[in-house]
């Protein structure tokens, strides 16, 4: 792969002229104004795709409602086919993506416009989307486009799905993974599945990725009337929702982060040895982590092995905020007629979602009991996703693992991520087919965030990556 690796060095400025270009459109998902953005960005990956020879399609996947009220129509999904001219029967994968971002102003706090490229003198490259995920979706690409410009065949058949509402909940695309994997249809035929959607550990160290976090998102709603009260012609004479609400929360988790729900610890898989060992040479420094956090003091778990597995092989449970409580600045003596608190449980094998909120439903309702309340106690379930995980000794593992090796001569960590990416589990529910998560960006990147930013040696080296997988996967899988 050397001449491979070459050619990508040389091409640097254009391919990073070509992510300016990505950059540029704002493809918000969760924004009904720049709905039209990610149309305009999918025709201009499917022009992309087309232009390097890829059979590409768009799917209309019919309309949704915003959280607005407003009816909109879903973004199409993407299928790319890319067919190799060697001979005999070769193996095909599949790589996912997504061309959506999040919102941007500078007004949030950037340094640079987010929708313009720029490149600091470090050599990283601010924008919205360059890291999450525009970089690594058009990386695929430009691997393809290089193996295209050496006259080197694919080494397998290729075919990608991307999709532009990753980040507003990946609506419809579910449905159309099973669809697409009916006999005759085109996910039917894909022998291994990559996403390219996910960050190293460090800032220093590739890895490969075999886990991710499930999710069970939670709505705790307690009505006390029917309108606000003046606190101080009502306080202590009727039940207060907010104070009902906050003594439910605090008896979900201890200060140390234990979850205090019955039962819900009893369904975690026990820790293995083997399981164990991973942990030992994986590149993590504990200090590093809190500074980045921004935490002020120091951590719960005291040892590289205890933060890790707390991150990825145990569940933990947060809570995100109050609902309908006064939250602007300055004082407001008012009780609430009704508050909706709302906390997550990220879950791990063998955790089941409907278990899970079975067993939180069950818990609140006791809990409220005890505070003999008039109050009236609803409880919802949102967004529930089953953890990931996978085998990374997988000859799809193995071909991701030798590609780190070809590009960077290193062993990689094998690592899981405290997130969710609830389309890895349904590309292998759907298929039965193995899903490596190989990332490309740092630790550092700052997806979602402020100054997100993709590094221009882990965008070069990116595309190197991904073609060398190709290249591997030819021969392990």
């Amino acid at each position: 792969m050397e001449a491979f690796f070459k050619h990508i060095d040389s091409r640097q400025e254009e391919l990073i002229k070509r992510l300016a270009e990505a950059v540029a459109i704002p493809s918000v998902s969760g924004e009904p104004e720049r709905r039209s953005e990610c149309v305009r960005m999918v025709e201009w990956t499917r022009d992309w795709a087309v232009r390097l020879g890829g059979d590409a399609k768009l799917h209309d996947i019919g309309t949704h409602t915003h959280a607005s009220g407003v009816v909109l129509p879903l973004p199409p999904i993407l299928t790319v086919e890319f067919r190799s001219k060697k001979a005999g029967p070769l193996k095909t994968v599949c790589v996912y993506g997504h061309l959506d971002v999040q919102p941007a102003e500078k007004s949030d706090g950037w340094n640079t416009e987010p929708f313009v490229l720029t490149e600091a003198a470090n050599g990283a490259l601010y924008g919205r989307g360059s890291s999450d995920d525009k970089g690594p979706v058009l990386s695929w690409l430009w691997a393809i486009e290089a193996l295209q410009q050496l006259n080197m065949d694919l080494p397998v058949n290729i075919k990608m799905c991307l999709e532009c509402m990753e980040e507003s909940g990946s609506e419809g695309l579910e449905e159309f993974v099973f669809a697409q994997a009916k006999p005759g249809m085109f996910l039917s035929d894909v022998d291994a599945f990559c996403i390219s959607d996910n960050y190293w550990l460090s800032t220093t160290k590739p890895c490969v990725t075999y886990g991710l976090r499930g999710l069970a998102y939670f709505l705790v709603e307690v009505e006390g009337g029917s309108k606000d009260l003046h606190s101080g012609v009502f306080g202590g004479v009727v039940h207060e929702a907010t104070i009902d609400l906050v003594k439910l929360l605090a008896s979900v988790a201890d200060t140390k982060g234990n979850i205090l729900i019955e039962g819900v610890n009893e369904t975690v898989r026990p820790l293995t040895d083997e399981e164990a060992r991973r942990y030992d040479n994986i590149d993590f420094d504990t200090e590093t982590f809190r500074q980045e956090a921004g935490a002020v003091g120091h951590l719960m778990r005291d040892s590289k092995h205890k933060v890790l597995m707390h991150r990825w092989r145990y569940p933990s449970i947060s809570i995100h905020g109050i609902e309908g409580a006064y939250s602007g600045a300055g004082a407001k003596t008012v009780i609430p007629r009704k508050v909706i608190g709302k906390f997550s449980i990220r879950l791990v094998p063998d955790m089941d979602p409907v278990k899970v909120g079975e067993l939180v439903k069950a818990h609140l309702e006791r809990e409220f009991a005890k505070l003999g309340s008039s109050n009236k106690l609803s409880i919802a379930m949102e967004h529930p996703g089953k953890p990931f995980l996978s085998d990374p000794n997988h000859p799809n593992y193995r071909a991701a693992r030798n590609a780190i090796q070809a590009v960077y001569g290193i062993e990689p960590d094998l690592t899981c991520e405290g997130g969710s990416i609830p389309i890895s589990l349904t590309f292998q529910e759907a298929t039965g087919k193995n899903l490596v998560l190989l990332p490309i960006g740092r630790s550092d990147d700052g997806a979602h965030s402020q100054n997100e930013k993709l590094d221009r040696t882990n965008y070069i080296n990116g595309v190197k990556l991904l073609g060398a997988y190709f290249d591997e996967l030819s021969r392990l899988l």
